[in-house]
């Protein structure tokens, strides 16, 4: 990974605005207002960027116009169709960003890139976002071009994969972007697990430039290995469909408990695989799914307490991005020469854990 780049839109929702905007949309009466704010302090988040934020202070109408306050208890708000043509507006400007980062810190011209993989699961057009930034970036119109759609919040470990494959070649040099607009899913009306993704989930756009190690080269923050893992009988645990009004997630409380059960046992033996064992590991860049999510990890792995500073971090200033998450973090331990070996982290439909060690 010789470049990373992150980029959030401009809009910055504070989490106690959040919860004092939440109960228009969402409560039915003062208990289910309350019980929405508790929700909300609970979180681990304080911040997050938004599409849908346009003005920080005013009338509620002024502040997220595209999301009008519920009409009554039957009202879910935008379609899924108009979504989506928000979506298209706004996710290719904020993965362009992003991509320009990454190949400044790569000090990587454009013309040099030879494969393309993007990443999202949060929205949908075609010509899609690969086409797009081809335009926008001027990469070669030949440029190898892979999409990795609907995987959830471990699809840029599922993209560093494909994009690992292809930097096999000697003159590869392979630009992955990652970019979700999570916040165009709001969910109108009651639903408990709906609720909880409503505190969490924020936007937001990660890249990766990626080259082959020259001559046996290894410079250091290298994908070494990949990793997966389906967790039984946890198909119900979490999910990812599209409805009329937004795509749907449900997010069961079993999901903290499947991680305590599987993870530990699956991952040693991964490790053991790569010659490894947990405590040498030097660095977690596990996916801050929730608070919840990042207790069981941390029990699974008993790990101690500074291990997840940087995942908390980034949940506490951004929120849950989705894929480009763990990027973020990634970007963070480079910065900060943190020790290698690293291990990323990161959970999924299925219920899925995503594996991959960097050294």
């Amino acid at each position: 990974m010789s470049g990373l780049g992150t980029a959030v839109p401009p809009g910055v929702l504070e989490q106690s605005d959040a919860a004092e905007l939440s109960p228009a949309f969402c409560a039915a009466d003062a208990r289910q207002a309350r019980a929405l704010r508790r929700l909300y302090g609970r979180s681990g988040v304080e911040t997050r960027n938004t599409v849908v934020l346009r003005a920080d202070q005013g009338v509620l109408e002024e502040r997220v116009p595209f999301y009008p306050v519920a009409s009554g208890p039957d009202d879910r708000g935008p379609t899924t169709g108009e979504r989506m043509a928000w979506y298209e507006a706004e996710a290719p400007p904020l993965a362009e960003l992003a991509a320009r980062r990454a190949l400044k810190d790569a000090s990587t011209p454009v013309e040099a890139i030879t494969h393309l993989v993007t990443v999202s699961c949060t929205g949908f057009f075609s010509p899609g976002i690969d086409a797009v930034l081809i335009d926008a970036l001027g990469l070669q119109r030949t440029v190898h071009r892979t999409h990795v759609g609907f995987m959830g919040c471990h699809g840029a470990l599922n993209g560093l994969r494909v994009a690992a494959s292809q930097a096999q070649e000697a003159e590869a040099r392979v630009l992955l972007c990652a970019v979700e607009l999570c916040s165009l899913h709001f969910a109108y009306g009651w639903n408990l697990e709906m609720v909880v993704a409503n505190t969490l989930f924020a936007d937001g756009a990660a890249a990766v430039v990626g080259t082959p190690a020259q001559n046996g080269e290894t410079p250091g923050w290298c994908v070494q290995a990949q990793g997966t893992f389906l967790m039984p009988m946890s198909a119900d645990a979490m999910s990812w469909r599209i409805g009329d009004h937004g795509f749907r997630m449900t997010l069961s409380a079993e999901v903290p408990g499947l991680i305590r059960t599987n993870l530990g046992g699956w991952l040693a033996s991964w490790l053991q695989d790569q010659g490894l064992r947990m405590e040498d590991v030097g660095s977690w860049a596990v996916h801050p799914g929730g608070p919840r999510i990042l207790g069981a990890v941390q029990d699974a792995l008993a790990l101690e307490n500074g291990h997840l500073d940087v995942s908390r971090e980034v949940l506490r200033s951004h929120g849950n991005m989705s894929s480009p998450t763990v990027l973020f973090i990634l970007e963070r331990l480079r910065k900060a020469g943190a020790a290698l070996p690293c291990v990323a982290l990161a959970f999924g439909p299925g219920l899925v854990v995503e594996a991959m060690l960097v050294a």
